[in-house]
């Protein structure tokens, strides 16, 4: 492992509002092309990359279940939307000469290939970036959860959430410009804050297996690279 990486094999947690841009909706074709630019760019620093998309952009599940909506229906149509992600990301990332694989918890060969453990990290170890879409398969269960869930069975040094702040703060910093960010928290402590960076079943799993986090902005230029060295930026979530 070359020494100027802290973390070789890393899982990213990225929201499927970031592929909407602005607007929070959709696919925007330059978030997804700046995505996986950075991806590239890790992958030709030698690091293991695993991606796990949400899918808000799109359909979130839980929001239709709140309006009366069958709620394993509506997370089945949030799964289906993570994969129309995927294969965005995909897409981006091969046209810039990188192999990639999309593994899905729901069965559709046609489209993407069913995610079996062994396979991806098969696939990691060939240079791939593998992306994991389709959540865990199974209504209930937040991408959040999927991805603490797959970082721990691919046995990822560290999981990288991406958000549109730069960290984990006391309070929402849009909204109180007094709000003060942690620089390192313990997973107790974002649980009995009920701070709202993961769901606590995420958490809770991280906390369980000694999985740290980090919380950053994506959005920030450099801010990916910077986390896979091991640089101080956004919020780590360790052990006490």
């Amino acid at each position: 492992m070359p020494k100027r990486l802290r973390y070789r094999r890393v899982l990213l947690k990225i929201s499927g509002e970031a592929f909407g841009g602005k607007a929070h909706v959709g696919i925007d074709p330059e978030v997804v092309a700046s995505i996986a630019a950075q991806a590239v760019r890790l992958h030709k620093l030698g690091v293991e990359l695993a991606i796990v998309i949400g899918g808000g952009n799109i359909v979130r599940g839980s929001a239709f279940s709140a309006r009366g909506m069958n709620r394993p229906t509506a997370d089945h149509m949030g799964m289906l939307a993570t994969v129309i992600n995927g294969l965005a990301l995909q897409d981006a990332v091969e046209r810039l000469g990188v192999d990639s694989r999309v593994l899905t918890a729901i069965h559709m060969e046609d489209v993407a290939e069913p995610y079996i453990r062994r396979r991806a990290i098969r696939h990691l170890e060939k240079g791939r970036v593998v992306i994991l879409a389709g959540g865990t398969g199974r209504p209930y269960f937040t991408t959040d959860t999927t991805a603490a869930l797959r970082a721990m069975e691919l046995s990822a040094e560290i999981l990288l959430k991406a958000t549109q702040v730069d960290g984990i703060y006391t309070d929402d910093p849009k909204k109180n410009p007094k709000a003060r960010r942690f620089g390192r928290i313990t997973y107790m402590e974002v649980l009995r804050r009920r701070l709202k960076v993961m769901d606590s079943t995420a958490i809770s799993l991280c906390m369980e297996h000694a999985l740290p986090i980090l919380v950053f902005d994506l959005a920030r230029k450099g801010n990916l690279e910077q986390a896979v060295r091991g640089r101080r930026i956004g919020t780590l979530v360790e052990p006490g």
